[in-house]
């Protein structure tokens, strides 16, 4: 796992862009950003990258490619599989249905998008401060 590797985040709306960036400054994490408005622009670059991403946040309902969709391709793509970069659902949309839906495809976490601006800055230093003290097989080949 590339704890210094760019933090890969998938979301469709620019405001909640905008906000998750402010929310990610005023938690001085190092690691590089990269924003995606869908799936299909985030597989691209997945695909293309020398960078293997610290981790990839992904809303789930978005344009061409929704967020299963992108998940299903990464885990069925061998050299992106082998990178151990955790795959987090981070969504208003938190159903019964689409955690299930989600877990059965090997997420490593899905978490419900807080409203509030507070909730929301604890959610992600959490996340972020979880996966840099976590160990993968990965680690051992750096």
């Amino acid at each position: 796992m590339n704890k210094h590797g760019p933090i890969v985040v998938i979301e469709d709306n620019k405001a909640d862009q905008r906000i998750l960036e402010e929310i990610f400054k005023n938690l001085d994490f190092k690691n590089e950003l990269r924003f995606y408005t869908d799936g299909e622009e985030a597989l691209e670059f997945l695909d293309t990258t020398t960078k293997t991403p610290f981790l990839i946040l992904s809303d789930i309902n978005m344009p061409n490619i929704s967020g299963f969709e992108l998940r299903t391709r990464i885990h069925e793509n061998k050299q992106l599989s082998l990178k151990c970069v955790p795959f987090l659902f981070f969504s208003t949309g938190a159903d019964k249905k689409s955690v299930a839906d989600a877990y059965a495809m090997s997420v490593q976490g899905f978490f419900r998008k807080p409203e509030g601006i507070e909730e929301l800055e604890e959610t992600l230093r959490k996340i972020v401060e979880y996966w840099k003290e976590c160990i993968a097989p990965s680690d051992y080949n750096e």
